[in-house]
């Protein structure tokens, strides 16, 4: 035999894996073995088959039958009801012979639904129609707690012995036109029908099941086959024993190892080199490129090419590679290559990971503790930066005045805990919200009195905390580092860092670290503690420019909320004006901006707008003078801010204003409005209505008239007044708003004003209101006709003795005897004013309500004016004693002349009327607001 063919036949002969042996002919021994065992394990596994076939069979053996009675059950029901609500079916029960009439039927429903029986019987369980002729007038036969409920008229499907043997049963009651029990209907259908169908089915399954049995054992001879050559003939337990040695050998090193095809792909590789390399757990078979292995190192491993302790980098690692071809003996095409680490290049990776960790804290410090302008959330925020990655347990404590928004003083005393996080369990210092107390030896009293830092190992060793110093520190506590919270030179609290045994102690250098927390920490604090002053000083401008009550008055009944806006106090406001002759004003606007200027301009334009209504002018006419206001503010900041006087301020115009009278004698509404959205009108019966108020430009913008409009709304209706703030919403379409208010007051049209609010609040409001919300409920009140009363007056002074004389006999008649003789001078001077100064016509108008009011208007349009008589002069002392004698007195301009009222009060001994009772007073802010 030559050399070069004993060379290709030791080519073609099976080299064996690692570890194990081929055999050879002389050790057919072994070999018998191996293939008996081949043979015990196909056994086995057709075996296993046929007991899962055999398991599968009966499964759906039993979910036919179960399939086969739930239809049974289904299909008796649908039967026995469409029986018991056929027409005619109780009508025929009650006549002579039921079952002349319904045997008929029943037999025909029975073999066209293809059910076993179909029986009527009545409410004495008499039978009235079977199938088989000999049982009807018997009695129902079946389970006695099943054949009562079936006689009380209940629904009922279940499986017994029946007359036909045992059925699928299902009971329906018939019942009159009136709802009485007529009797009832029972439908069956034998059990041994539905066993017929589930052994029709039987064949099929049986051989689907021995298919599958067939087919199985086949995959499972070539399976076994295919693996005895794969493994050239070898055991489970040689395999096995092969397989322990390799997997010890490759993960046991302390070297990365990868086993590399010849195209790249990856084969193999051990737990080191997943740690080195950081691949991910699908690795295998994916080509090296594709791994995100550092491209220096991918192209060497991809090359193949043999290498000695070549160092790559790869992440924070310096790695030391060796590379060897796996063919050289014969093996087949590809590498192997090795990994290895260094002691110095982990000890400097570890120098590195804890700088990148810190300064991960500190840019984390920067971007998280600044994202609040709240005291105890910017304080919750650095907590939650430190732990546990600096600390284990963190505490800041704040001075008093920081937490009430001032700026501290020396000397710093009074501490509140805001902030605690970490291991807290067994640590018995203060929780948030407490008052912090520590003795002069502790270091937190030391750093607040020098304003460093203070590093202590083991501080709960001779430090107590609390008022009497009595509580040590928890055991767990090995080191402490206590900074003082300061900016511009100002001390504004302390952060506290702990750490237990369980971790490393603190160190010179973690002073740095602590030190630039509490630093940008210090900042925000004293952003939030600015933010937290001005937010106060703006609410409480705002309180006190807004009604603190809502006035006492008889027009209407009314009730207000006001909602700040999320970022602080804006320009949002209403008011509730009184005006002589039982009517009232009542006004809600709205300015842009938020802050001290619009607060401070709010209630620049609510003052206006009681100044102009105390000149008691129409709501177009106080509009018209508002927005002059408006614009002439506006031009003395546009020229503030030309000279640099005053150039930080915004302009007014934009401004916004609805404004509406009621008059509760004449039950009119009278409203205009520049720029706001109008009122929404809710009558008594709960019907909502928008009326048409023409919308002018926002005040301060010019160019249009202002225009009123007059509706005479029911007694008891509901005007709603609002600012955008209650509607407008970043999610809610243009107007949902609207609509959800409308249909949230015709639901409950019988609340009043104070539940109303409350509703709107509640449904209307959105979750984030854009702006602050002012919403004013005023239900109108009209005064009885028996309430008032009107004279004209002849223009001639000899008609005032009668005409007092009547106002007497009107005032007695309401039972105000004790104020006749004060009212009926106080007439007189009023009508012999007018005619003596005034001009036609004159008319006289007295109102009861709460008060009595007497008017009197004349054609003129000269006001008269009080004036102190001198002792010599005849007259001029009429409106001094009106003046002495009323509560109030006035003067009004209409269209035609004017009118000089007078107010007086009625004597507490007088009955109240009813009719003017007055509403309550409520606080502004309430409820949700």
């Amino acid at each position: 035999m030559s050399r070069h063919a004993a060379t290709a036949r030791s080519r073609h002969r099976p080299r064996p894996l690692p570890g194990a042996s081929i055999p050879s002919p002389g050790r057919r021994g072994p070999l018998r073995r191996v293939r008996s065992v081949a043979g015990q394990v196909f056994v086995l596994q057709l075996l296993l088959i046929l007991v899962l076939v055999a398991a599968a069979v009966a499964i759906l053996a039993l979910e036919a039958r179960s399939q086969s009675i739930t239809d049974a059950r289904r299909r008796s029901l649908a039967v026995a009801e469409t029986f018991a609500q056929s027409p005619g079916v109780s009508e025929a029960m009650t006549r002579h012979d039921p079952t002349a009439l319904l045997q008929s039927p029943t037999e025909a429903a029975r073999k066209g639904s293809g059910v076993d029986s179909v029986v009527v019987f009545n409410t004495h369980g008499i039978r009235l129609t079977h199938p088989d002729t000999g049982l009807i007038g018997k009695r129902i036969i079946g389970p006695a707690w099943v054949v009562r409920r079936e006689l009380a008229g209940e629904t009922i499907t279940r499986i017994f012995r029946a007359s036909q043997g045992p059925s699928v049963v299902s009971a329906v009651p018939i019942t009159r036109p009136d709802g009485s029990l007529a009797g009832g209907v029972s439908v069956g259908v034998k059990v041994e029908s539905v066993n017929g169908v589930v052994e029709g089915r039987l064949p099929a399954m049986l051989g689907a099941a021995t298919g599958a049995l067939a087919l199985s054992a086949g995959g499972t001879a070539l399976v076994s086959g295919r693996l005895r050559r794969q493994t050239r003939g070898l055991g489970p337990a040689e395999m096995t024993r092969m397989y322990e040695h390799h997997d010890a050998v490759l993960h046991s090193v302390r070297e990365g190892v990868l086993v590399l095809a010849a195209d790249g792909r990856l084969l193999l590789a051990n737990q080191e080199a997943r740690e080195l390399l950081g691949l991910a757990p699908d690795a295998e078979g994916r080509h090296i490129g594709e791994l995100g292995v550092e491209p220096r190192l991918t192209e060497l491993l991809a090359s193949g090419r043999p290498a000695t302790d070549e160092v790559y980098p790869s992440g924070n690692r310096l790695l030391a590679v060796n590379v060897r071809p796996t063919d050289r003996a014969g093996g087949p095409a590809g590498s192997v290559a090795t990994l290895r680490d260094t002691t110095e290049l982990r000890l400097l990776s570890g120098r590195a990971d804890a700088a990148r960790e810190r300064l991960e804290l500190l840019y984390d410090a920067g971007v998280r503790i600044g994202s609040t302008l709240e005291l105890t959330g910017t304080t919750e925020k650095l907590v939650e930066v430190a732990v546990p990655r600096f600390a284990d347990v963190v505490t800041v404590e704040l001075l008093d005045p920081v937490v009430r928004g001032e700026e501290p003083a020396p000397p710093y005393e009074v501490l509140h805990r805001t902030a605690a996080g970490g291991d807290t369990t067994g640590h018995p210092l203060f929780r948030p919200g407490e008052r912090a107390v520590y003795p002069p030896s502790a270091p937190q009293h030391q750093a607040l009195r020098t304003g460093r830092a203070v590093l202590r190992a083991d501080p709960g060793e001779a430090v107590g905390y609390g008022d009497d110093g009595r509580r040590p520190l928890a055991p767990g506590i090995q080191s402490l580092i206590t900074v003082p919270l300061r900016f511009r030179g100002v001390t504004l609290g302390l952060a506290n860092f702990w750490r237990t045994r369980n971790s490393v102690p603190f160190e010179e250098e973690d002073l740095v670290i602590a030190g630039e927390l509490t630093a940008r920490t210090a900042v925000c604090v004293d952003n939030a503690r600015r933010y937290a002053r001005e937010h106060a000083m703006v609410s409480t401008l705002r309180r006190s420019l807004l009604p603190c009550t809502l006035p006492d008055q008889e027009a209407v009944e009314v009730a207000s909320r006001y909602l700040p806006a999320p970022g602080g106090a804006s320009g949002g406001w209403f008011d509730v004006i009184p005006l002589p002759g039982n009517r009232v004003a009542l006004a809600v606007g709205q300015v842009a901006g938020q802050g001290l200027h619009a607060a401070a301009t709010m209630g620049r334009l609510r003052t206006a707008v009681q100044n102009f209504s105390a000149l008691d002018l129409p709501p177009d006419e106080v509009l018209s003078l508002l927005d002059e206001l408006v614009t002439r503010l506006d031009l003395e900041h546009d020229a503030g801010a030309g000279a640099d006087t005053d150039g930080d301020g915004v302009r007014i115009a934009g401004a916004t204003c609805a404004y509406g009278i009621h008059d509760a004698v004449s039950g009119r509404f009278t409203v205009a409005r520049a720029g706001h959205p109008g009122p929404v009108l809710v009558g008594p019966d709960g019907a909502v209505d928008t009326p048409a108020v023409p919308v002018s430009r926002p005040l301060g913008r010019g160019g249009e008239p202002f225009e009123s409009v007059e509706f005479s709304p029911p007694a008891g209706s509901r005007l709603v007044l609002y600012t955008n703030g209650l509607l407008e919403d970043d999610d809610r379409a243009p107007g949902n708003g609207l609509e959800r208010l409308c249909r949230t007051l015709a639901d409950r049209p019988d609340l009043g004003p104070d539940e109303t609010c409350q509703g709107l609040f509640t449904t209307v409001l959105p979750a984030r209101p854009s702006e602050d919300v002012a919403l004013l409920v005023a239900r109108t009140r009209v005064l009885a006709p028996e309430d008032v009363a009107e004279w004209d007056v002849p223009f001639d002074v000899a008609a005032v003795a009668t005409i007092r004389a009547e106002c007497t006999r009107r005032i007695r008649a309401w039972g105000l005897e004790e104020d006749a003789d004060t009212t009926e001078l106080i007439i007189s001077e009023l009508i012999t004013n007018a005619l003596r100064y005034g001009a036609p016509p004159v008319h006289l108008r007295l109102m009861r309500g709460r008060s009595l009011v007497c008017e009197v208007s004349d054609g003129s349009s000269t006001s008269p004016h009080l004036r102190r008589a001198r002792a010599t002069d005849e007259g001029g002392r009429g409106l001094f004693l009106v003046s002495q004698l009323a509560r109030h007195w006035g003067t009004r301009y209409a269209a035609d002349g004017k009118v000089i009222w007078a107010e007086q009060a009625i004597s507490a001994s007088q009955p109240e009327n009813g009719s003017g009772t007055g509403s309550r007073e409520h606080p502004v802010f309430s409820g949700s607001g």
